[in-house]
């Protein structure tokens, strides 16, 4: 589809790439965010990337929706040229002993044995990061593995549970309230407070998951 820029509200805009999940949009999106943050536009106070889309909000009485969307075009068609950086590689151990996996083992019509193997077969992007501080939404889960979310949300999930649900996987960071199903436990931290960045992933990251012992 061709970009399309729309009225998030009154003070921000919505960039939409597609109306998919995409590696290509995804990367095009992030490039993207590197072009903006090193041409800044007065007035633009925050751009918010997802996996096809950017959200960016900006102060109306600062600078028009006009000149954002023409911001924004403009550097899109420059990112788009742009040979985009090799991502960085993350390799993450995880005790597979969720309480969840043998749900989703049954779900999935796998052994226990055969979830964890396809779980660990794919390399995964981090396409976006949100939900709670340094949360990645990780894609795309092996279709065999796709599996609903909890019908009803824990109100407390561990910090570093590995978790699936649909085709996304992704951990905890921190301890908080999810409605993901837990699969397993990964020991690395994945946000530290003494780090600079904190968190230990970032969008366009990869991601690959093997069984710790």
């Amino acid at each position: 589809m061709r970009p399309v820029v729309s009225h998030l509200s009154d003070t921000s805009l919505l960039l939409t790439l597609a109306r998919r999940v995409s590696p290509v949009e995804n990367r095009r999106i992030h490039t993207l965010v590197t072009r903006l943050a090193a041409n800044p536009l007065a007035g633009v106070t925050e751009a918010v990337p997802a996996y096809a889309s950017l959200a960016v909000h900006y102060d109306p009485l600062l600078v028009t929706a006009q000149a954002v969307r023409d911001w924004l075009l403009a550097h899109l068609d420059s990112a788009a040229s742009q040979t985009a950086t090799s991502p960085r590689e993350h390799i993450l151990p995880v005790h597979y002993n969720g309480p969840d996996l043998p749900f989703v083992a049954g779900h999935c019509g796998l052994s226990i044995t055969e979830v964890i193997r396809l779980h660990t077969s794919t390399n995964y992007t981090v396409y976006m990061m949100g939900f709670s501080p340094g949360f990645p939404y990780l894609g795309l889960l092996p279709r065999a593995l796709q599996t609903p979310r909890l019908a009803t949300p824990r109100t407390h999930v561990p910090a570093g549970s590995v978790a699936i649900a649909g085709r996304q996987t992704g951990m905890y960071p921190i301890a908080s309230p999810g409605g993901w199903q837990l699969i397993g436990q990964t020991s690395l931290p994945l946000l530290d407070a003494t780090r600079d960045p904190p968190f230990l992933l970032a969008p366009s990251d990869t991601v690959r998951f093997v069984q710790d012992a």
